[in-house]
């Protein structure tokens, strides 16, 4: 059984201009100790989905579907049940590590109090743990940053903080948003073998959402690729990075720079921005930036069904399937 399970999650906004569809009939899973990355533009639902799935969803939010966490449906979950799981089976390293950390508490007190709360530990006994814990995630000084208030610390060392908080009570899953967008490469890379670590040596599993195909790549077990509010494409990263079928998973791929190319080649970019969620396109939402849009494509919505060994929304490579 999987760990976490997500049947036809929809997410819609309600705002003054109309309801935005954020995320629409996604359905997915992460195994025990597994690693799965999420990509796709800004906008394309990845971080949402997510949210709806921790119970985290703004006031104007409303989720619909199924998110189960082992036998618990988080969707209809009270908060009592929510927060039991929180933090403790199941945390959420957010994107943006200043608005994560309470401002006007120190960085030891917030670190601790996730300790006492989940694992009834005493004083002596969080400060320990949580001190190890910043050490482990390559926090310097441990001790003294420890005292420190969120605004004293760098945007990277906040992001440290931020992941060390949602690792301190060994959960079974671990949500991590762009967990290494403020580090420089040296930490990055620290930190992912931290990841790894815990992945391969502890059984925890992981959902890696993030624009860098290349953390993807090195970490993930499976990939699903999102665009406007839906799975495009999802597969093995072999699979994927190997021989990507949807376009706009080759569009990413595309436009992404690697270490063996030579100097001199330009990378392509995919044209156009993605739409507008109040006022998505009709048929496929990706159509009008395909350079392989076809009659179809504009007025008919492809479902995501198997393509060879991946899971696919197009109806190209739908054809080519059942030829």
């Amino acid at each position: 059984m999987a760990l976490l399970d997500i049947q036809n999650l929809t997410v819609k906004f309600a705002t003054q201009d109309g309801e935005v569809s954020a995320v629409s009939d996604v359905s997915l899973h992460v195994n025990k100790g597994e690693c799965l990355g999420i990509v796709g533009e800004s906008g394309s639902g990845k971080s949402q989905t997510f949210m709806a799935a921790m119970g985290l969803l703004a006031g104007n939010g409303k989720a619909s579907g199924s998110v189960r966490f082992g036998d618990t449906e988080l969707l209809t979950a009270n908060e009592r049940t929510l927060n039991t799981i929180r933090g403790n089976k199941l945390a959420m390293v957010f994107q943006d590590p200043m608005t994560s950390l309470t401002p006007h508490m120190r960085v030891g007190r917030q670190l601790t109090e996730v300790l006492q709360r989940h694992r009834g530990l005493d004083n002596a006994a969080a400060r320990a743990a949580a001190i190890a814990m910043l050490a482990r995630v390559q926090v310097p000084e441990p001790e003294r940053r420890f005292q420190m208030y969120p605004h004293e610390l760098s945007g990277g060392l906040r992001q440290r903080v931020v992941l060390a908080m949602g690792l301190l009570c060994g959960p079974e899953l671990v949500i991590a948003d762009e967990p290494t967008t403020a580090l420089d490469v040296t930490v990055q890379a620290l930190v992912l073998e931290l990841i790894r670590e815990l992945k391969d040596t502890q059984g925890t599993s992981f959902v890696l959402i993030t624009h860098d195909l290349g953390v993807v790549a090195g970490l993930a077990d499976r990939v699903a690729v999102m665009y406007a509010g839906r799975i495009v494409e999802s597969g093995t990263v072999d699979e994927i990075f190997a021989a990507p079928k949807h376009p706009y998973t080759k569009g990413l791929l595309a436009c992404t720079p690697r270490l063996d190319d030579p100097p001199t080649v330009l990378l392509e970019t995919i044209p156009g921005q993605p739409p507008n969620l109040q006022n998505l396109p009709t048929g496929c939402s990706f159509h009008p930036r395909c350079v392989s849009a076809f009659e179809p494509c504009p007025v008919k919505r492809p479902l995501l069904v198997p393509a060879g060994n991946t899971l696919n929304a197009c109806f190209l490579n739908h054809m080519q399937a059942a030829s």
